[in-house]
């Protein structure tokens, strides 16, 4: 996968993560955690093309780690999310798949380059 085909991966996640946002301040209004999920959820793509413009790779293994933690952060929201019954278990399983699969790249990212020798 090319760094904008994941890059794009990122995006189309934040576009779902802003449409739950908008689903649940408009269903859901005395819960009042929405804008943590969108935060971390939106953030791991930021954070990743912020990491494809780094000074060095240690400089891109730091910003990939923090777009790991974002979307580790996501999970946690979605679980309470879905734990609250804010959530059905279809969009609950669509997002997890999705952070999911967004996790395990990154991280397979940073042990690649770290095991990688300098280049």
């Amino acid at each position: 996968m090319t760094k904008q085909e994941f890059l794009d991966k990122c995006i189309e996640f934040s576009v779902k993560i802003n449409k739950l946002r908008k689903y649940l301040r408009e269903t859901q209004h005395e819960y009042n955690n929405f804008d943590q999920i969108q935060r971390s959820g939106t953030s791991i793509g930021a954070n990743y093309s912020e990491a494809c413009d780094a000074e060095s790779r240690a400089d891109f293994v730091y910003k990939l780690g923090i777009a790991q933690k974002e979307a580790r952060e996501t999970i946690y929201w979605l679980k309470v999310l879905y734990g609250s019954e804010l959530i059905s278990k279809g969009k609950y399983d669509e997002l997890m798949n999705d952070v999911q699969e967004l996790y395990k790249i990154i991280a397979a990212s940073i042990i690649s380059t770290k095991n990688n020798p300098e280049k």
